[in-house]
């Protein structure tokens, strides 16, 4: 386990000072950084042969995206981005260097830090850093990558954020929940063993669909995530804001914690030069002037295409206003990938389908030792088809291996299924196998606790 000096007054102070500002005010943060630090054409020796890896420049180049940074706190913003949104295992795998994840994410968290420091001095205004940390190139929900890999390394990318000086990390342009939830608890776990107490945002890309990337709805992405103990939620990236207005609107009706959005100048338009953004300045800060007034957002700022100008305007709208009220009506339940299921239903009774229990189900039972999958994926549609509310899913039997089991029935039943499922085993093991296939919010039956072993010691286990 990492370990490292107690946080300092001034990361404290910085951190419970933002805290305050994100609960009283609009806060502004900045816009794109890729498009900005690539129209400096860094060379290719810049990038240390590795084009497009932009967390090198941290180390090669750090006068670009100093100058990234100056050019969003010059406009007014109160905090910038870290240039690590590809500082994860995933993504810097893919240039063979995973074992730098840490090291660029510090290296960018200390550029954006100085900056910082130096517009808070000049201005008498505090100015914050929000550790980026990107979605990576790997869906752990589609077997690419397992989770713990997953959670291991952006805990790694988030201890590298606290080290550099981050003042809050935010966990961004998540496609996959399972990989948002192993990005959640791996900054979880770093928090914890660099003893910080940062804020830790959650900003959820939702495709032109209206479904992230695997398909799940924001209703599933909220149960899924708030109880995780994030501080903020919200969306960025993939649309522009006309795009975000129905995923807001059920955020502000139902999300305990603040909002936030972060959106893309509008859709792309590709042309023979690329991509182009085509809202104007003027139409992204109409677009936030209204989501403060209508959804009482309390963090905005801009994704693709957004540049200097556009965070200027945004500034100008609505920083330090007062957001709308929120009157949130939580709805607890339980989540698959796709969609959420209230605890609470018409019918006055939850319906939770048991034939996929290879104790309660003998046809189950011998699908699954005979290692007919797509047989015990068949009867867990059947109970969908039938009108149940969760699936059952246990798979304890003697003499077989519980963790092999579970890992393969529910990685398959993570997306065959709409439902949310219960995971039903008395073994630890088995839970957190089947925890780790999940993207949703499972429930969790038989436990047995023994003697001096409380729910909260072994949550913690399995989690």
């Amino acid at each position: 386990m990492a370990s490292s000096p107690t946080p300092s007054a001034d990361s404290r102070n910085r951190a419970a000072a933002l805290r305050e500002a994100l609960a009283t005010r609009v806060v502004v943060a900045d816009g794109a950084m890729g498009t900005m630090l690539q129209a400096q054409d860094p060379t290719l020796a810049d990038f240390e042969n590795l084009e497009g890896c932009n967390e090198i420049l941290n180390i090669t180049r750090p006068d670009i995206v100093r100058s990234v940074h100056e050019a969003y706190f010059a406009v007014g913003v109160d905090c910038v981005e870290t240039n690590t949104f590809g500082a994860n295992t995933a993504a810097l795998g893919e240039y063979d260097i995973p074992e730098r994840v840490r090291e660029l994410s510090e290296a960018g968290a200390r550029i954006a830090r100085e900056v910082a420091d130096e517009y808070t001095a000049s201005t008498g205004e505090q100015r914050w850093v929000l550790g980026s940390m990107g979605p990576g190139t790997k869906l752990p929900t589609l077997g690419h990558i397992p989770y713990a890999t997953v959670r291991d390394g952006f805990q790694a990318n988030a201890e590298g954020l606290i080290a550099g000086g981050a003042d809050a990390l935010i966990v961004e342009t998540t496609q996959d929940l399972l990989q948002t939830k192993a990005a959640v608890l791996g900054a979880r776990r770093a928090l914890d063993a660099l003893g910080s107490d940062l804020p830790l945002l959650c900003s959820l890309a939702f495709e032109t669909t209206g479904t992230m990337l695997l398909g799940s709805e924001i209703g599933a992405a909220l149960t899924a995530l708030e109880p995780l103990g994030i501080d903020m939620i919200g969306l960025n990236c993939s649309t522009g804001p006309a795009e975000m207005s129905e995923h807001l609107r059920y955020l502000t009706r139902h999300s305990r914690i603040p909002l936030l959005c972060m959106p893309n100048a509008g859709l792309p338009v590709l042309t023979k030069d690329g991509a182009h953004f085509p809202l104007d300045a003027e139409g992204l800060a109409d677009a936030q002037e209204t989501f403060v007034q209508e959804y009482g957002l309390s963090l905005v700022g801009g994704c693709c295409g957004t540049t200097p100008e556009h965070l200027r305007q945004v500034v100008e709208r609505v920083r330090g206003t007062v957001p709308a009220a929120r009157d949130p009506r939580p709805e607890p339940g339980a989540a698959s990938l796709y969609q959420s299921i209230p605890f609470r239903q018409d019918t006055a009774y939850l319906a939770i389908g048991e034939r996929t229990n290879a104790n309660g189900s003998k046809k189950f039972r011998e699908a699954m030792l005979e290692g007919r999958w797509d047989d015990c994926v068949e009867m867990a549609r059947d109970q969908i088809r039938e009108g149940a509310h969760m699936l059952d899913l246990c798979v304890d039997y003697v003499g077989r291996d519980g963790v092999a089991d579970m890992e393969e029935l529910a990685g398959r039943f993570a997306t065959a299924s709409t439902l949310p499922i219960v995971l039903d085993s008395t073994e630890l093991p088995v839970l957190r196998a089947g925890l780790e296939k999940l993207g949703g919010r499972a429930v969790l039956n038989s436990v047995n606790y023994e003697d001096g072993d409380g729910p909260e010691s072994r949550f913690a286990k399995v989690t």
